[in-house]
């Protein structure tokens, strides 16, 4: 028992000192990719939410010509830049963030693709003069941020690209240095490394297939992509991107793309679509359908690779992270909880313990998050925005409002940039003022 209550304090302390470090990120004002600069959904800024009424902060304009689609925005040197179907195609779109006008698009598709959902997922990542994305239809497409030309693109089908089900690519590209990093779900490539310059390969990451099956613990497996991004992970000491793809969770040596391990625990048999939590040596890990979330702690296997072990496993009904998101603040996770539900909720990440929630609040259906200056913004599926404190003593709501526009699912995540608080829906891109 001494050794346990030493395992789960040396883990609580761990991650209590990378998440509250990686909390204050270098200073800046860009929102450049999907969560944010680090991949954290955590933003730096402060002095906000000093104008928030009971009718929400005041609007500073209302954009249209997005588009349909649930793709969030990136915010970069005066541009905010989203992906949606108009004029019978699939397009990238720029407005200026001062006024809302929209500055140009970019067809990324000869047609409308069509899966269920109809409509864009993928946040354009900004790098510099350059932003990437994948279409729905599956394509990663390079574009000059200027005007919309496109520089490259590569086709999934090159790789004998695969969803592992029916709604349609829906990952954010991930720039690290040279590479561009996105996920194609083939055989032979479920993830792949491309030159960002060119679109050129520089490897490629094979997980055999084996039919839609089950693993030995009877989990539900599918073939091909998943829903998710591909983050960065140091654990274990060795530089890896982290994915969750239909066969579960996979960590991928950097330097060379060899599968370094795998998670099928936390995969389920529909759709695989959180963004994992890397701190240190741990990844937390959740996904709906009924399944369920994982600590898992990354070490050194001894043969110049890694291993990935479980800390503990909460099931659906503790704790299962649809499609929302999750945020980490010192130490905390906050999410919505539930399959459709997306009840508030905060769970320790070091030990699972449930701080507080499932929380009755505001709205309903499906929550997604994002930190900035001591709060958490929730949006709910029916469009609510709920401003709460972050804190793990107990769920304390400081104001609610209704945006000024709603239709169908509110599943665009929220996102803070240079003091303005952008809510996608569908065509409409809605601008609100945090800052007096």
């Amino acid at each position: 028992m001494r050794a346990n209550r030493f395992l789960v304090s040396s883990v609580v302390l761990a991650i209590a000192v990378a998440s509250s470090a990686s909390t204050h990120w270098a200073s800046g004002e860009d929102w450049p990719q999907w969560r944010g600069a680090d991949r954290a959904n955590r933003s730096s800024e402060t002095g906000l939410f000093k104008t928030w009424k009971a009718d929400g902060p005041p609007l500073a304009w209302v954009a249209e010509g997005m588009g349909s689609g649930y793709a969030n925005v990136s915010v970069s040197n005066g541009r905010a830049f989203t992906t949606g179907n108009r004029d019978d195609r699939q397009a990238v779109i720029a407005v200026d963030v001062k006024t809302g006008k929209v500055l140009w698009t970019a067809a990324i598709s000869s047609s409308a693709p069509k899966h269920g959902y109809d409509g864009s997922r993928s946040t354009p990542t900004i790098d510099g003069d350059k932003l990437y994305v994948v279409s729905s239809d599956g394509a990663i497409h390079c574009l000059n941020t200027a005007d919309g030309e496109t520089v490259w693109k590569r086709e999934f089908s090159q790789w004998k690209g695969k969803m592992m089900s029916g709604w349609g690519f829906s990952e954010s590209p991930l720039v690290d240095g040279d590479w561009v990093i996105c996920t194609p779900g083939g055989s032979d490539a479920i993830v792949v490394a491309l030159d960002k310059s060119s679109g050129k390969d520089v490897w490629a990451c094979p997980l055999p297939f084996g039919g839609d099956s089950t693993d030995a613990g009877g989990k539900s497996l599918k073939d091909g992509a998943g829903y998710a991004s591909t983050i960065i992970s140091n654990g274990g000491g060795v530089k890896q991107y982290i994915q969750f793809v239909g066969r579960g969770l996979i960590g991928i040596r950097a330097a060379d793309g060899k599968l370094l391990w795998q998670y099928t625990r936390v995969a389920n048999g529909t759709a695989n679509i959180p963004t994992a939590i890397a701190e240190g040596d741990y990844v937390f890990t959740s996904s709906g359908y009924g399944t369920g979330s994982a600590l898992l702690k990354l070490s050194a296997d001894g043969a110049q690779g890694v291993k990935a072990e479980e800390i503990y496993w909460l099931g659906g009904n503790d704790m299962q992270n649809k499609h929302g998101g999750m945020t980490l603040v010192d130490g905390y996770i906050y999410c919505g909880h539930g399959n459709g539900n997306g009840l508030p909720i905060c769970v320790e990440m070091a030990t699972g313990k449930v701080a507080w929630g499932p929380q009755r609040a505001a709205g309903s259906g499906e929550t997604s998050t994002i930190y900035a200056d001591g709060h958490i913004v929730f949006r709910r599926e029916d469009g609510t925005v709920i401003l709460a404190k972050a804190t793990p003593e107990a769920f304390t709501e400081v104001a609610n409002f209704m945006p000024v526009f709603q239709e169908g699912k509110s599943w665009a995540h929220p996102v803070i940039s240079d003091g303005i608080l952008y809510l996608r829906e569908q065509n409409k891109l809605m601008a609100y003022k945090l800052r007096p």
